[in-house]
């Protein structure tokens, strides 16, 4: 009942670090994630975008799977949720409001940018944190890229953000993915986030608004 893109070398990245990467068929529900302890959603969209990446953007999540995602993380379970450009905001909404995330449906961009955005640590786009910072000095991050994507706001005193959209990007609202027109409304997205990272309870939630 709903359709999930894993960016293409996700799993293998993830298998090459040592996970036992599983797809997950059924619908979510707390049998279905009893032995999970890393769950990733990435691109859910509806039957409805499959193919067509159009307004309008139902959720790809049942009320109930909302839920028992939501109660799987409180539990102890961890998230990595990632969303990129409409209609995936749109296919996200509910599950995303469960975390206190809103997404703006759009394509997130700096006009005043060509090619990707890049956060980095030295203005302040980038934060420190201990993924940006890893491990050692090898494993330092200074600076992201990313290739549109989208902007969302969170909500809580557990929120820390990691990348934070500039003073002029904005989210044009489109009708169909990234069609922009000269009439295309938009939406100032300045100190909204690309990447933020959160405690839910026991557990612990990822999001990035890129899947790129």
């Amino acid at each position: 009942h709903f359709h999930i893109q894993l960016p293409k070398n996700l799993p293998a990245f993830l298998r090459r670090d040592g996970f036992d990467v599983r797809a997950s068929k059924p619908a979510f529900s707390k049998a279905s994630l009893k032995d999970a302890k890393i769950l990733v959603i990435a691109n859910a969209l509806a039957e409805r975008n499959k193919t067509e990446w159009t307004l309008p953007t139902p959720s790809a999540f049942t009320d109930d799977e909302v839920s028992a995602v939501s109660d799987w993380v409180r539990s102890g379970g961890s998230l990595l949720l990632i969303v990129d450009h409409m209609p995936f905001p749109g296919a996200a909404e509910n599950i995303a409001k469960a975390f206190g995330i809103r997404f703006s449906n759009g394509v997130a961009v700096d006009p005043n940018v060509q090619g990707p955005m890049v956060f980095k640590l030295a203005d302040g786009s980038l934060k420190t944190h201990a993924i940006t910072s890893g491990r050692n000095d090898a494993e330092k991050v200074d600076s992201v890229a990313t290739f549109t994507g989208s902007a969302f706001q969170a909500d809580g005193p557990d929120v820390q953000p990691l990348l934070v959209l500039g003073a002029s990007v904005v989210s044009f609202l489109t009708k169909a993915s990234l069609q922009v027109t000269s009439d295309t409304e938009r939406v100032p997205v300045s100190g909204w986030y690309q990447g933020a990272v959160m405690r839910f309870g026991k557990g612990r939630v990822a999001v990035f608004g890129e899947a790129a």
